[in-house]
């Protein structure tokens, strides 16, 4: 299932962005330049943020790297099949971030739009404080 990924800041943006540059072992300037941008989002989603309601899911908290990412695709295509239009968690790279994980219906994704342009950011950011890879 496709997904768009929303950060619900700067620093999660960032975190999650090392982090995934972590894993495939790819240094940031090989990344850059970057364009982020800011989305507006009015939907309704499964609220999975904090880690009593991961448990009511058969979750942990999230932690970095693909190997634990199979449950948490199988929780996300449960809630799709359900009419669930995405969900909110705990950032695996910035503990006090949360993602928005909202599901994509071929190129559209519902409740969701962009606003304005994406700013250029040409040169890495320092790595946020508390960041995990």
């Amino acid at each position: 299932m496709d997904a768009l990924y929303l950060a619900d800041s700067e620093a999660t943006l960032w975190a999650e962005w090392y982090r995934h540059l972590a894993e495939r072992a790819v240094p940031p300037l090989a990344q850059m330049p970057r364009a982020p941008w800011t989305w507006l989002v009015d939907v309704e989603v499964a609220d999975l943020s904090t880690a009593e309601r991961l448990s009511t899911a058969s979750l942990m908290p999230p932690t970095p790297g693909q190997a634990s990412w199979r449950p948490y695709q199988r929780v996300g295509e449960r809630l799709a099949r359900e009419g669930w239009i995405g969900l909110l968690a705990p950032s695996a790279a910035h503990p006090a971030g949360r993602v928005l994980c909202l599901f994509r219906e071929g190129s559209t994704v519902r409740g969701a739009s962009p606003v304005g342009r994406p700013r250029t950011i040409k040169a890495p950011p320092a790595p946020p404080r508390g960041l995990r890879t």
